[in-house]
């Protein structure tokens, strides 16, 4: 049966009125951007995201930065008992590259306050972009989830955003990411090495009473290519209510910041 948290959901997003598939949550809690960084005089280097406080994932050791991209989707669930704690079934997300938009980095720059709030921002401005199914049925259309591939514009920020890729997971259930745009044959199959609690005032998503779903750390389970680590960090939204049914699902609009590194 359809799970209360998507009749809610739905009942809250705005329909984009290009395509009946694509939803998004509410921008009204969204601030404006401030001008973007113009100067590129000191190029900065990019340090991976803390939650600020509390245990801390584990860093990239020597491992390179290859991009920081945005991924936006959904996380899929499935519950075994009314009242339980519901069970990933994985996610589907598409991903973009934000590399340029860190702060000092280019003359696309952001300022650190919009960086860090990009996530919430693509949330609550952009459309979900994937195939959603309008046949009753929860989340994606399972035979063709992934519309084709465009760049991302994000409201208030100039520059366009360049299509990376798809984030999901396998029929064996491993994280995967595919990143086509990235023209080097980057592929990367994970296992979940750590995960700790988004922060407290992280966006909570479309439901304010569920929250945004862990940030992580995954490593190469020995057949990537070109990529050794991923980190899920600065994630806004995503994490399922409370079962109401046995074989209740819930697929819950996400988004993430997805820092990619190869060693």
């Amino acid at each position: 049966m359809q799970s209360k948290s998507l009749f809610a959901l739905l009942a809250g997003l705005t329909l984009a009125s290009a395509s009946p598939l694509r939803r998004r949550c509410s921008n009204s809690t969204v601030p404006t951007p401030t001008n973007p960084v113009n100067s590129t005089s000191a190029v900065a280097t990019p340090t991976l995201p803390t939650t600020g406080s509390g245990t801390q994932l584990d860093g990239p050791g020597s491992a390179t930065l290859k991009h920081i991209l945005v991924g936006h989707g959904i996380q899929n669930y499935t519950c075994s008992a009314a009242g339980a704690t519901a069970s990933s079934v994985g996610a589907l997300a598409v991903v973009w590259d934000i590399t340029d938009l860190y702060p000092g980095s280019s003359s696309s720059s952001l300022s650190a306050d919009d960086f860090n709030l990009l996530t919430s921002r693509v949330l609550r401005t952009t459309n979900i972009p994937l195939n959603m199914a309008v046949d009753g049925s929860v989340g994606a259309v399972v035979a063709s989830p992934f519309p084709d591939p465009v760049d991302l514009v994000i409201e208030g920020i100039t520059s366009t955003v360049k299509f990376m890729g798809h984030h999901f997971f396998d029929i064996n259930g491993t994280p995967t990411f595919d990143l086509s745009g990235a023209d080097d044959g980057e592929y990367f199959k994970g296992k979940k090495d750590a995960n700790i609690s988004a922060p407290s005032d992280a966006d909570k998503g479309a439901d304010p009473t569920t929250g945004a779903v862990d940030w992580l750390r995954l490593s190469d389970k020995g057949t990537s290519t070109g990529i050794s680590l991923v980190y899920r960090v600065l994630t806004a939204g995503g994490n399922p209510e409370t079962c109401t049914d046995v074989g209740q699902t819930q697929s819950v609009p996400y988004t993430a910041q997805y820092w990619i590194y190869s060693n």
